[in-house]
């Protein structure tokens, strides 16, 4: 088991030295990003955040930190909303940054598939690829400083799931540090490989617990030529599912976002986003964020959407529908969707969840649930958003006084018991971190977490990578 202690000036001085002047800080005041949480605020200590700039100087400081049990924390872009990238108090965690670990390692134009490493940046990904005249699909709203391999290790999903999948779904394969400082390497590209164990998958959504990713062969798609945006007024939650089915049946190969937001969720970016309006006329408890995309030019999106608006609009399943007219247009309507989080920062502290549903249980739960918190705490807003076309939704709310621990409790209880008892799930695309620890015991299937144990323990069995994310200890 790693060191409690921390450690020693001589494993760091040897680290410095095999990284460079360069490839550390150690510095308070530059350290300090690398240890706040961007959402809640919380902070962590580390001795020194180490910056290698290649696998191989990954491997090396893995190796001084395996022989003398250095525990380590994998980050990226730190954009997580769990708390998997920020060390413990404890002070004696090594974080690891990918950040100068940022080339563009290949392109593949016939296999539609590009390798990079860990620490690009997810939107400098998207502009490369689309250069190229590719897509590569998966969108979050903190793609601007998000990286790639912080990304894969949370498993990130976006807006663009409904038709493309989350990050698992695009990832070709990995090169990955293990926690021993020996490497796996599968960056291939392969589309079919039943060569055994499919390796890479286990460090998908493993947060960093299981060893280091630092390079990815990832999937690309043809870039969309024509694209279309709408908002659409709906009367209720249940009428964004009846839409979906429809829109699926008619237009599936178009699909490419089906969002919604409550009044709520858009009222607060209204308030609290300079510049940010909503472009329709009806007043409504939810909204959808529509967008078809196509390749080809010639695809008869506009035709295909304004027939189904207009007899969803016959049939009361909309009640207004608004296009965006061009490039900029969209843009605005995107902003709406993904400031909402930002928007309740600026109102102050909120209680967040981020769960998924079957969808025939979606509009039960949101009406049942609603309806449970508000005879324990009228007093509450709440603004669920998120990513109804995939069952994920963002079921975030606030309230005019700071919630006592205790009664954030009680509202866990509530969510999270409603949706266990749909069969749904307490982290959608969030993760789990050292937020969702607690529930995830609670929730998941003795047999399930079992399993993770053995799997950890056989990879990292002396817990240096990311100890205290997803489980308290091995044993």
């Amino acid at each position: 088991m790693s060191d409690k202690s921390g450690p020693n000036t001589d494993a760091l001085n040897q680290i410095k030295k095999l990284l460079g002047p360069s490839g550390w800080i150690d510095e308070p005041h530059r350290m300090q990003p690398y240890l706040t949480s961007w959402r809640n605020g919380s902070v962590g200590n580390s001795p020194l955040i180490a910056l290698p700039s290649t696998t191989q100087e990954v491997a090396s400081l893995v190796k001084i930190c395996y022989q003398k049990q250095i525990p380590m924390t994998p980050q990226g872009g730190n954009t997580g909303l769990v708390g998997g990238s920020i060390p413990s108090q404890r002070g004696n965690e090594l974080i690891v940054s990918l950040s100068r670990m940022n080339k563009i390692c290949s392109f593949d134009a016939v296999g539609s598939s590009i390798t990079v490493e860990a620490g690009v940046i997810l939107e400098s990904l998207q502009d490369v690829a689309n250069d190229r005249g590719f897509l590569f699909p998966l969108s979050i709203a903190s793609e601007g400083s998000a990286q790639i391999g912080g990304i894969i290790s949370t498993n990130a999903g976006g807006t663009g799931v409904l038709r493309y999948g989350n990050m698992r779904e695009l990832v070709l394969g990995l090169e990955v540090v293990l926690p021993d400082g020996g490497i796996i390497a599968n960056l291939k590209g392969l589309r079919k490989d039943n060569t055994g164990y499919n390796l890479s998958q286990y460090f998908i959504g493993a947060e960093g617990t299981l060893g280091i990713v630092t390079t990815a062969t990832l999937k690309l798609f043809p870039k969309p030529n024509q694209t279309l945006t709408a908002i659409l007024a709906i009367p209720n939650a249940q009428c964004a599912l009846d839409l979906l089915q429809v829109f699926r049946k008619e237009c599936a190969e178009y699909l490419s976002a089906f969002e919604i937001m409550s009044a709520a969720a858009l009222k607060l970016v209204i308030k609290n986003i300079p510049g940010a309006r909503y472009p329709g006329k009806a007043e409504t408890p939810y909204y959808l964020l529509v967008e078809l995309a196509a390749s080809s030019i010639s695809a008869p999106l506009r035709a295909v959407f304004e027939n189904m608006a207009a007899q969803a609009l016959d049939n009361g399943k909309i009640l207004d529908a608004v296009l965006a007219e061009s490039f900029e247009h969209a843009k605005q309507f995107w902003a709406l969707r993904e400031s909402t989080s930002e928007a309740l920062r600026k109102e102050g502290t909120g209680i967040h969840f981020d769960i998924s549903l079957p969808l025939t249980q979606l509009a039960d739960f949101l009406e049942d649930t609603g309806r449970k918190i508000s005879a324990v705490a009228p007093e509450m807003t709440l603004m669920p958003f998120g990513h109804i076309g995939d069952g994920n939704i963002h079921y975030n709310m606030y309230m005019p006084a700071p919630p006592t621990a205790i009664f954030r409790k009680q509202i866990k209880e509530i969510v999270f018991t409603e949706v266990v008892r749909r069969h749904g799930s307490i982290s959608a695309e969030h993760g789990i971190g050292i937020e969702r620890k607690d529930e995830l015991k609670k929730y998941k299937a003795p047999a399930e977490i079992n399993l993770m144990h053995k799997i950890k323990r056989a990879i990292d069995p002396d817990n240096l990578m990311n100890p205290g994310k997803i489980f308290d200890a091995l044993y």
